[in-house]
């Protein structure tokens, strides 16, 4: 079955409405909730905004930390154009995953097994679950690791204790969507003062940081260095990132004709672009940390959170460094659960048309998530958590390209998009970074299971 076009009758005027929307829309509790109508610029601007943010918290998920501290710790600045470059990456094709949302009124899951045989949107089904459990288990580790470093609570009953977050869940899908919008931002922003706090105690060289947005060969002659950035570009894109964002669009209620929809696009794009440049200074700021401190004093093998946490505040002779990083961990963790519940939720009901109370959807996906990382902290303790957090990164990586190809496939596709797809240059671009991300993360695997072999 393919996707039908986009636009399936016209106004009173002759124009096209692009109303094609499916017979069940995606997220349909919270679908067009949300007025953008006859509001100023800014007004405007506050309404679109939130969808941006809620995609960006993928981006500094507890998962990023490990690569970004090593990153820092090993090659002080040199690798902050890794990050840019991928923060570049992300813009495009979060962009193109809300243009597919707003034009096509499909999220990607729904889009793929419209368009796909059975057989295949299962398969897609079946790794976006994968890759979706992988980031729920670095958000288990990172949550359970902050609340031992806060509270000395045991690792295992760290893992259990983020179960709760179902809880509320529940109660902020109740109150509305802007209420899950608000939180997830003032978490966000509590993440920022956190390490705005830090950067402002370390004492950064600010003339290695823009050093740092210069690439460098080094990276093609130093096989630790080009480990370390390969890990940095396929930990930042999260394949789930794409699939939501398409859908949470579709929570305002625009204006469907054209007109309406160039403007839905502009104002969705300052927003993702707002939330993912912060996502780049959250990121930029865990490296410029590291490299501040640990590098600067010749530690150059700080590549675990624990260590990162117990050393930091020593050498800055703060106290609170410490405790200010475990607090923005911490922050990271249950801002990553809140979208992941979203997340797993479009991804069941667009690959399968499958509808599960919301509560139970992230039961099942916590429980997968929480049954591995239980059994490594019982089996491993503190030090099996940095393998697990390197394992749902490499899990993440494997799945991208089935998210990324789908989506520069459909928005190409003038039969899908209309007059909104992609320009050639966009185009070309997108299928650029697509197989760049497919190189990439075929080479991370590559040297990650030589790694486990040797």
């Amino acid at each position: 079955m393919k996707l039908r076009s986009s636009f399936s009758s016209l106004d009173a005027s002759g124009s096209p409405t692009y109303d094609g929307a499916p017979a069940v829309p995606s997220l349909r509790e919270v679908h067009r909730t949300i007025s953008v109508a006859h509001l100023g610029f800014w007004r405007k601007l506050f309404a679109f905004s939130g969808p941006g943010f809620l995609v960006a918290v993928g981006y500094m998920d507890p998962g990023n930390w490990a690569t970004d501290i090593a990153g820092g710790s090993r090659f002080a600045y040199t690798l902050i154009f890794v990050l840019m470059l991928s923060n570049l990456m992300a813009i495009l094709l979060q962009t193109l995953s809300a243009r597919l949302g707003i034009v096509t009124q499909h999220d990607l899951a729904q889009a793929c097994r419209a368009h796909y045989s059975r057989r295949t949107s299962l398969v897609l089904w079946v790794f976006c679950e994968i890759a979706i459990s992988a980031c729920d288990l670095a958000e288990v580790i990172g949550s359970a690791i902050a609340l031992n470093l806060l509270f000395h609570i045991p690792l295992l009953w760290g893992v259990c204790l983020t179960a709760l977050d179902v809880l509320v869940i529940l109660y902020l899908q109740h109150r509305g969507f802007r209420y899950l919008e608000a939180i997830v931002v003032v978490l966000i922003a509590t993440i920022g003062l956190c390490y705005l706090i830090e950067i402002i105690w370390v004492k950064p060289d600010f003339l290695g940081i823009a050093r740092g947005f210069v690439p460098t060969a080094q990276l093609f002659t130093d096989r630790e260095m080009l480990y370390i950035a390969i890990g940095m570009l396929g930990a930042t894109v999260m394949p789930h990132n794409l699939y939501l964002h398409s859908s949470l669009v579709q929570t305002r209620a625009i204006e469907r004709t054209r007109e309406g929809l160039r403007t839905a696009i502009r104002y969705n794009f300052i927003d993702s672009a707002l939330a993912l440049n912060f996502a780049f200074f959250i990121n930029a700021a865990i490296l410029i940390m590291a490299a501040a401190t640990f590098y600067r004093h010749g530690m150059n093998q700080i590549a675990e959170i624990q260590d990162a946490y117990h050393t930091l505040a020593p050498l800055l002779g703060i106290p609170l460094a410490s405790f200010l990083f475990a607090v923005a961990l911490l922050c990271s963790g249950q801002n990553s659960t809140l979208t992941g519940t979203l997340a797993g939720q479009i991804v069941m009901e667009g690959f399968l048309n499958l509808r599960l109370p919301p509560w139970l959807r992230r039961l099942i996906t916590r429980l997968i998530a929480i049954v591995p990382a239980i059994i490594c902290v019982v089996f491993y303790g503190q030090r099996g958590t940095a393998q697990l957090l390197l394992l749902s990164q490499v899990i993440l990586s494997l799945q991208l390209s089935f998210a990324v190809i789908p989506l520069v496939q459909f928005t190409g596709d003038r039969n899908k998009m209309g007059e909104f797809v992609n320009p050639a240059w966009v185009k070309v671009l997108a299928w650029l970074t697509a197989v760049a991300i497919a190189g990439l993360n075929a080479y991370l695997l590559v040297l990650t299971f030589r790694g486990w072999l040797s």
